[in-house]
């Protein structure tokens, strides 16, 4: 008799996740699970805990209830070996404005451990379209260019799981066009992604989930739709039902 496969464990399982700033809930209840090649995309209004539920799941702030699980494993913020599993894209680009861009990676491989610093930088500088930059301090750098310098330095440790907090934010074409290429990268390699965006055509493009989030609940979770109108209805509504 042949033994049934053993599943694999969800990269990322979030139960019953809970958040309050005095008496304002930012997440109150908030559960879901994603695989490897998933990509959630979170919509909400401004105000909803989108942004709360990002840094929870990268381990900049603690939850009050519930938890994370990472791997089949109960994620451990303090650990660093869990942390590095995780790669976070934010508002800010958490990159240094007077390193160039090959010092930034450089910097970033060393603090992830990597055996070689050097290389692992100017490989990512040249997946990012960067090669031709790796001299330039970042503060000279437009924001296209930092955006993108910032996604390879969250990459740079090939995380399983990648955070991306309204990423399209102030970018132009060219540079919006260079994000969505790497997140259907991202989904090709099987990572898994969790992007919150305001934008509901860019997520619901990269998506292969959705979730709508209201007053730190998730009014809707699940496939992407099918019908985009009808979600788009469904956002409103449920947006302007807060």
């Amino acid at each position: 008799m042949v033994a049934a496969p053993v599943a694999e464990p969800a990269v990322l399982d979030v139960r019953a996740l809970a958040r309050a700033f005095g008496r304002v809930r930012a997440l109150d209840g908030v559960d879901f699970s994603l695989r490897r090649g998933d990509v959630l995309a979170v919509f909400g209004p401004n105000g909803a805990g989108k942004s709360t539920l990002l840094r929870i799941l990268a381990g900049i702030l603690r939850a009050d209830r519930g938890e994370v699980m990472l791997g089949g494993a109960r994620f451990d913020r303090t650990d660093p070996a869990q942390r590095r599993r995780i790669g976070l894209i934010a508002h800010a680009s958490l990159c240094y404005d007077f390193l160039t861009a090959a010092e930034n990676l450089e910097f970033y491989a060393r603090l992830y451990g990597l055996a070689d610093p050097r290389g692992a930088a100017r490989a990512a500088l040249e997946a990012a379209g960067l090669a031709d930059r790796a001299g330039s301090l970042a503060v000279t750098m437009s924001r296209g260019l930092v955006q993108r310098l910032a996604i390879a330095r969250a990459l740079l440790h090939e995380p399983e799981l990648v955070l991306l907090d309204e990423p399209f934010t102030g970018l132009d074409q060219a540079a919006a066009a260079t994000l969505r290429a790497e997140l259907e990268r991202l989904r090709e390699r099987r990572r898994a992604v969790v992007l919150v965006t305001h934008n509901v055509e860019e997520g619901l493009g990269l998506a292969t989930h959705v979730a709508i989030q209201v007053r730190g609940r998730f009014a809707e979770w699940g496939p992407r739709p099918a019908d985009a109108a009808a979600f788009r209805a469904r956002y409103a509504a449920a947006v302007a039902g807060g």
